[in-house]
């Protein structure tokens, strides 16, 4: 496949990945919908992170544009560059993606294992942060949670999310970042004057 194919291939990958992400923290910060318990007492700290914002999201959507933009035709009009130039932004644009996906992977497994912050026995705690993710395959400690109602399966669905969408962007992000580097190396494969 001709570096520039797959350039364009795998930023079209990566835009979509980093609007899941996007949203995902942003339904993170209202618990079923309802913006009551949006503040620091009531959401966890790894909500706060915005991890699928910032690292998952923003830190992923520049790189999947730079692909994109790097399996277009070359700088030069017709390409007389091999399209290195674009080729070489994409090399430093994807290892900036792989930082911004591992940080979303970071956060997103830690709030996975601490659980989410909740209303237990009249005291708002991370109660299963001793169980050391053991809450995950018991349910029926998810009911202990009274408030936000609901909480433990809406912060489980969304972390599982999250970590599920950075472990393909950190493939993806290192997939651009060799073949960025053979575009530079090697140039593009594509004729001058050949569609993009």
């Amino acid at each position: 496949m001709c570096t520039g194919k797959c350039s364009r291939f795998v930023g079209l990958s990566l835009i979509p990945l980093s609007l899941v992400c996007i949203v995902a923290n942003a339904l993170l910060l209202v618990p079923q919908g309802k913006t009551t318990w949006t503040d620091t007492t009531h959401l966890s700290l790894q909500v706060w992170l915005m991890a699928g914002f910032l690292g998952g999201g923003l830190m992923v959507l520049c790189p999947g544009i730079s692909a994109v933009r790097a399996g277009g035709k070359g700088c030069c009009g017709a390409g007389c560059c091999g399209n290195r130039c674009r080729m070489l932004r994409s090399v430093f644009s994807s290892a900036f993606g792989v930082l911004g996906a591992i940080y979303c992977l970071s956060v997103s497994g830690a709030g996975l294992r601490i659980g989410p912050k909740c209303l237990m026995d009249r005291h708002w705690d991370y109660h299963f942060q001793d169980t050391e993710g053991s809450y995950l395959q018991n349910r029926t400690m998810w009911d202990l949670c009274e408030e936000p109602p609901g909480v433990v399966s809406w912060n489980v669905t969304l972390f599982s999310l999250l970590v599920a969408a950075s472990c393909l962007e950190i493939v993806l992000c290192g997939v651009q970042l060799v073949n960025a580097a053979l575009g530079v190396f090697c140039g593009d494969c594509r004729k001058k004057g050949s569609p993009s």
